[in-house]
């Protein structure tokens, strides 16, 4: 197990090196090719993951295997640095003004299935380490200054189907073997095609090449074919993969429950670390935008100025290593929904587990109800019902439109967030999910926030949908009165520190006016506001099974349902306050029984 660990471990620490060489290597050719301010902008050396840059194309494991870079009028040279690109399979520099000598480095390519110079300004040899490239089937170098001979050891390139040297200033005997290929074209140099194909320099049917018409008709046709598979192909791994940051893949999903309203995804982007580190400045303490039991949130900046909310896990524990995480990862990405956070993508490294999302400009509830700076306006009550139901349907969705379901386990005013048009975006949410999956025993493990926490999930460890409910009602409450949910200050005045025990003792007094934020000066409709107190009570009911689903819920908060249910909780509620007091008066020994040590120990064991 550990030699497994240490090899996976090894490989996600290769796979991270092999994104910053690839980076380097592809920056230095933009150097190289002398590219003007407007061009390959994206191409940023401090973003070293150069699958999002344009005009490049990777694999499934971030290996870049595609560059095309055609008619853009770059007057520079080659580097010989993009030699490194072991995985590179298609290179494609056409109709540029390239000058300089092809690099020897380019034998180094030992995936190369496809080089395209043509119609550029080089010059010198063609170097004879090109016959290195075993698996090359198509290689242009027409339309340049090239001179000298061309290399034997091309004609040994076992998988060459298409050879294009035509308008050089080639000169020599063109060996025997490179007639053989299917499509050549050797016209316009100062060659000899030799004694046995004296005039046969191309194989297109010009220049009394009318033998090979048959054969060339046939294999353009199945080179043709094949082209057009290899075209399908990629579109079909532009679609299912979305690298390519020229190719937006948009999907369109309908949510539940909301008529005409279509969300759009693409698919997740895997970041570099270098890359989160700059957009954060090396997650500095002035960018914390928040701070929980799954780690830290840090304000950043990408590359191309968005602005980004980067999440570093601080607990994961993941014997199913970067893999592991992925899976998890993309599957909850899957839920999408106008209320729920979307996810941008993700980092791995051997190390760190981190999570980048959309950043909210309105931050979060627990801030506009308690953190606001002077001149910050407070949410009104319309914004504040608002945020109760878009929250309500976020969780609705989580629990009851995704499969399988997914429980926050952390639900309050500090994890829904508000957007630019203060609509409630619920966050966080999977997190737990992502920690504990990899976990053997996942009931040891209590996540969430004190105050917030049903008392089922407390004393076994065994969450559930209802266990959202719970926190969701603490979050109405907090919505309600803009307090904490627990709040010590209050032992000065009583012994209520839970908020949920506060608001029950108030609404049993009749006291609402009491209950409602003061920052909101009276503002606000008092029916409405004694509903969504209902709500919140009959959601952090001490039996799960008592609490409401969330699409219950969203149809109380609607103004469906919420009558019938609260008088069925108060004959309930008022039994069980019968019962207690019952109990209580069953064991007062008087007042001053407590201290009466004689009276403790006749009582005897209970």
């Amino acid at each position: 197990m550990e030699l497994f660990l240490g090899v996976l471990i090894l490989a996600c620490m290769l796979s991270f090196v092999s994104a910053d060489f690839q980076g380097d290597a592809l920056f230095a050719l933009k150097n190289s090719l002398h590219a003007s301010a407007n061009q390959l902008t994206d191409w940023n050396p401090n973003q070293v993951n150069p699958c999002t840059w344009s005009n490049v194309m990777c694999d499934p494991s971030n290996n870049v295997i595609s560059v095309t870079l055609s008619s853009m009028n770059f007057p520079g040279t080659l580097s010989p640095k993009i030699g490194v690109l072991k995985t590179l399979s298609s290179l494609t520099l056409k109709g540029n003004g390239i000058t300089g000598e092809i690099p020897k480095e380019l034998g180094n390519l030992s995936s190369l299935t496809s080089l395209d110079l043509e119609n550029n300004r080089l010059t010198g040899e063609i170097p004879s380490s090109l016959g290195n490239l075993k698996k090359l089937q198509f290689l242009t170098l027409s339309k340049n200054n090239l001179t000298g001979i061309i290399p034997q050891s091309i004609s040994d390139l076992p998988k060459l189907i298409n050879l294009l040297l035509d308008s050089n200033d080639l000169s020599g005997q063109v060996p025997d073997h490179l007639f053989r290929i299917p499509i050549y074209n050797f016209t316009g140099n100062r060659l000899s095609c030799g004694e046995n194909f004296p005039h046969h320099c191309v194989s297109n049917g010009n220049d009394s090449g009318s033998l090979q018409k048959p054969k060339v008709g046939i294999i353009v046709g199945i080179v043709g074919g094949f082209i057009i598979l290899l075209i399908f192909g990629g579109l079909l791994f532009f679609l299912c993969k979305g690298r390519h940051k020229g190719y937006k893949r948009e999907v369109f999903v309908d949510v539940a429950g909301e008529v005409d309203r279509r969300i759009a995804f693409g698919q997740l982007r895997r970041f570099a670390w270098r890359e989160l580190q700059l957009a954060t400045d090396n997650f500095s303490e002035k960018n914390i935008l928040g701070q929980g039991g799954f780690g830290k949130v840090y304000k950043g900046v990408l590359s191309d100025n968005t602005k980004v909310a980067v999440k570093r896990l601080t607990d994961f524990e993941s014997p199913g290593g970067d893999a592991a995480f992925q899976r998890e990862v993309e599957m909850i990405s899957v839920a999408v929904h106008r209320n729920l956070l979307r996810l941008i993508g993700f980092c791995t490294t051997p190390t760190e587990r981190l999570l980048v999302y959309p950043f909210m400009q309105n931050l979060s509830v627990a801030y506009r109800l308690r953190e606001l700076k002077p001149g910050e306006p407070v949410i009104d009550w319309p914004t504040r019902k608002r945020i109760a139901l878009g929250a309500a349907r976020g969780l609705e969705y989580l629990h009851e439109h995704c499969n399988p379901k997914i429980i926050h386990r952390d639900v309050k005013a500090a994890n829904v967030l508000l957007d630019e048009d203060f609509e409630a975006v619920v966050g966080d949410f999977g997190l737990a999910k992502l920690v504990d999956v990899r976990r053997t025993n996942v009931t040891t493990q209590v996540r969430g926030t004190m105050g917030h926490i049903a008392p089922e999930y407390l004393s076994t460890g065994k969450s559930s949908e209802r266990t959202d409910v719970f926190g969701y009602g603490i979050m109405l409450l907090e919505l309600v009165t803009g307090q904490r949910a627990i709040d010590f200050s209050r032992l000065e005045e009583e012994d209520d520190v839970l908020l949920l025990d506060h608001v029950k003792k108030l609404e049993r007094e009749k006291k609402l006016d009491a209950i409602v934020d003061r920052n909101l000066h009276e503002n606000y409709n008092i029916q409405e506001v004694e509903a969504m107190i209902q709500v919140a009570l009959l959601c952090t009911q001490a039996s799960p099974e008592d609490r409401p689903a969330m699409s219950e819920v969203v149809r109380m908060l609607e103004g469906e349902g919420l009558a019938e249910r609260w008088e069925e909780w108060q004959h309930v509620e008022v039994t069980r306050r019968q019962e207690y007091e019952r109990l209580q008066r069953r064991f007062d020994w008087g007042e001053d029984s407590l201290y009466n040590q004689d009276a403790i120990e006749l009582s005897g064991g209970r």
